[in-house]
Order: structure tokens, then C-alpha cells, then sequence
């Protein structure tokens, strides 16, 4: 499990979740903080699948208002793909994985779809409907989302298996084995009151209209989405 966020409180609630929802122990679920240290060796021998954790980096701020760490986690990351793509080898990112996966796939990237911390509703393609990493979740259920970016145009090599109405590329594939969302499927209400306070500042909803944003989020269902995680690990554990 590879994560970014420095901010400790949203750290541990989403280690903790991950764990929840994956059904492994921390032996079996190993976190690196990629934000305090550089990836180590990754030999994918040694390992069933790779999760990329959300981050608040975004792909797009230009090269030279980004901050040396995240400038050495892309790269790590880029460099990470060039080996896990040709090996078609089991990888889960999550909203981050949009900006890392397919932006390392050729995609284009934009903020023409960003969407505000919500909860839309998701809807499966046909082929989406079919892939084992959607098992036990209906065509149509809500997640949680919130990014400034998304992406505008996929790859020739990558499968949609989501959509929504505002953001076209909720989940996807590349390969057989490496999946990503733009959605949150490790979220629950909890863990995202936790960001919606951490983040108030941080251009993910205004702030005035923070209790806003409370009540229409803290009352959805977004349950399907979380099977996500454990399919992941059912397929590849």
C-alpha cells in the first residue's frame, strides 16, 4: 500500500479503512509513506498487488510549483508503472490512480470534470457489469469523490467500467489486472467528515459551504462501492 498524505489524522483513518474493508492484517497490508520516504525495492515476487492511496497532489500544478517530494514521488511512480504495465501486474489506485495510471498511459488529463466532495451515483458499463472486480455491485450505486482533476480522454488501451454524470471516468482497467477509480471506495462517512475538515482550505468545496456539503454527503449509502476492495484482494490474495 503506497500513500502520500502528510496530515496524520487522515493518514491513519485511511490505513485503518483499508484494513477494514480488505480484510488483511497489517503483516499482510504494508504501508509505506512515500511522502515522508522514497519507495523502497518493490520485488513484485514478493507481493500479490499494489494499492496506490489517494493523494493531494495533483498531476497537473505546473512542474515548477510542485514541491520536491511530490516531484520524487511521480517519478517513483512513473517508474513503478514502467514495470508493473508490461507485467500486467495486480494494481488498485485509487482517485490518485487516475493521474498516475492513465496519465502514465497517454491520457488527457483536465479539470473539466472535477467534482466537489459528493456522493453520485456511479453506473457500471457492460463491460464493467461483467469484470470480477465489481462483483456483488448493482449497475447504479453511490461513492464518494472529490478531485480537481480527472480524465478527459482515455487511452486506447484503457476500459471503462464506470462512468457518472458529471465524471465520465469513475472506474477503469488497463490490461487484465491493473484497476483504478476516480471514486473513493474506501471511504465511509467518518472518514470523509474527517477530510471535509481537514480539507476545507484546500479547493475541494467552498468553505462557506462546508455545512452544506455535510448534509448532503453524510447521509449517503455508498456501501456497493467499498466491495471494491475486497474483490481486489479476493482476485489477487
Amino acid at each position: 500500500m503506497l500513500a502520500t498524505r502528510p496530515q496524520e489524522n487522515i493518514a491513519e483513518s485511511e490505513y485503518e479503512m483499508f484494513l477494514k474493508l480488505s480484510g488483511l492484517t497489517p503483516e499482510r497490508l504494508v504501508r509505506h509513506r512515500l511522502e515522508r520516504e522514497s519507495m523502497p525495492d518493490i520485488n513484485l515476487n514478493e507481493w500479490a498487488g499494489i494499492i496506490l492511496c489517494g493523494s493531494p497532489f495533483d498531476t497537473l500544478t505546473p512542474q515548477h510549483l510542485k514541491s520536491d517530494v511530490q516531484k520524487r514521488v511521480e517519478g517513483e511512480l512513473s517508474d513503478l508503472l514502467d514495470v508493473l504495465v508490461p507485467a500486467d501486474f495486480p494494481f488498485l489506485g485509487v482517485c490518485y490512480g487516475v493521474g498516475t495510471l492513465l496519465g502514465h498511459q497517454g491520457a488527457k488529463l483536465s479539470e473539466k470534470y472535477s467534482e466537489e466532495i459528493t456522493a453520485p451515483t456511479i453506473y457500471l458499463t457492460e463491460e464493467g457489469l461483467d469484470d470480477p472486480i465489481t462483483r456483488g455491485i448493482p449497475e447504479q450505486f453511490r461513492a464518494y469523490v472529490g478531485h480537481k482533476e480527472a480524465c478527459e480522454i482515455m487511452p486506447e488501451n484503457a476500459v471503462l467500467l464506470g462512468t457518472g454524470e458529471k465524471c465520465p471516468v469513475q472506474l477503469f482497467k488497463v490490461g487484465t489486472n491493473l484497476y483504478g477509480t476516480q471514486f473513493h471506495p474506501e471511504l465511509d462517512w467518518p472518514a470523509l467528515h474527517i477530510r471535509i475538515i481537514e480539507y476545507a482550505e484546500n479547493g475541494y468545496y467552498a468553505p462557506a459551504e462546508q455545512q452544506r456539503v455535510i448534509d448532503e454527503t453524510s447521509a449517503a449509502d455508498v456501501s456497493h462501492s467499498h466491495k471494491i476492495i475486497p474483490n481486489f484482494v479476493r482476485m489477487f490474495a
